[in-house]
């Protein structure tokens, strides 16, 4: 039992239960650590050779990706900083249009860390690992001095190819293009506020985080082309990344409150916490620019995928008001939906 979580995988018996500097050493104690960690779980031809890099074999379009996450706290209710890590690089890759394969994987650990938290945070990342179809070929691990660092950070780099059907561009979104969220919103923020701060909901408000690649290749593999543009709404939320695209295609951006999707727990939490759920931080839906006339074909397809049940439309793009996003709001004004000033909530991911 770890911080209220139950271990997933049970751990070998070890000569230590917690990480010290040596185990950044390079020496017995960090071979100790990797043998029983990260080369046990997450073994595979690329980690055979125990090299410092990967000859990987490509071919096509290729997309890259890094990133890298200092999520606290490290377990949250529907995840932790390991399968985030996993999910959060896939994520970002499937919205280049592209099909995951090989990560890379760095640990920064803090002097002090229990070893059994280490263990559940690899056992994790394996499964995250396996349910995307994509390879641990690379990684690195380093120890800092307790109170140098935040127990553990992980650092990611993802490789993908492209879907031969992909044109994933900002400068294809046009006026008309429908703006399609593909589930409910701030599920992620709201899960990391609710252990922050300890708060309790009739039903636990878990985080959304999970890979979306599959349902994108299904995306793309019947509609190709006619998907325009693809984010993941991650820090600043979905109202950022709407802002990011109206100034970069130089367009308007029109969406309507009452087409939210928002499960009620997150939706009453938002306003005991005055955040605005548009701005909250999410791990496990995207927004998509769609051409009109394929729009309700699109969203017919993500309801019958895990994860995308509740995907609807939200909006379109217009041609007036360039650079900026307006609501229709539930009682029916309209305002304008700023870029985020700041950090609303930081530590998120």
């Amino acid at each position: 039992m770890i911080n209220g979580f139950t271990l997933s995988c049970p751990m070998p018996p070890l000569d230590f239960d917690v990480i010290t500097l040596g185990h950044g050493s390079g020496g017995a104690l960090t071979n100790q650590l990797l043998d029983s960690g990260v080369f046990t779980l997450l073994d595979n031809e690329f980690l055979h050779s125990r090299h410092d890099g990967a000859i990987l074999d490509l071919s096509g379009k290729t997309a890259f990706t890094t990133d890298s996450f200092v999520i606290s706290p490290i377990f949250f209710p529907g995840g932790n900083i390991g399968d985030l890590a996993v999910n959060g690089t896939i994520n970002d890759l499937a919205m280049c249009g592209a099909k995951p394969r090989y990560i890379s994987l760095g640990f920064i650990l803090e002097e002090g860390l229990p070893v059994e938290e280490l263990w559940e945070i690899i056992y994790t990342i394996k499964k995250a690992t396996e349910n995307a179809g994509v390879q641990v070929v690379t990684g690195d691990t380093k120890v800092v001095e307790k109170g140098k660092g935040d127990r553990i950070f992980v650092n990611t780099t993802g490789i993908g190819t492209v879907h031969p059907g992909a044109e994933i561009d900002a400068g294809r979104v046009t006026e008309g293009d429908a703006v399609i969220v593909s589930g409910t919103i701030a599920n992620h923020g709201i899960a990391i506020m609710s252990q922050r701060e300890g708060l309790s909901f009739e039903t636990e408000v878990q985080s959304d985080t999970r890979s979306l690649a599959s349902i994108i290749m299904k995306l793309l593999d019947e509609f190709g082309p006619e998907i325009h543009l693809l984010r993941d709404p991650t820090r600043g939320g979905v109202a950022t990344v709407l802002n990011e695209i109206a100034r970069q295609a130089k367009v308007g951006i029109e969406i309507n409150e009452n087409n939210i999707p928002i499960v009620p727990q997150v939706h009453g939490a938002c306003e005991m916490l005055g955040l605005e759920p548009l701005y909250v931080a999410n791990e496990g839906i995207f927004v998509g620019f769609v051409d009109a006339a394929h729009a309700t074909d699109v969203v017919e397809l993500l309801h019958g995928l895990p994860g995308s049940e509740d995907a609807c439309i939200i909006g379109r793009v217009v041609d007036q008001h360039a650079g900026q996003v307006v609501m229709q709001s539930a009682i029916g004004g309209r305002r304008i939906i700023q870029m985020l000033p700041g950090e609303q909530l930081p530590r998120i991911c």
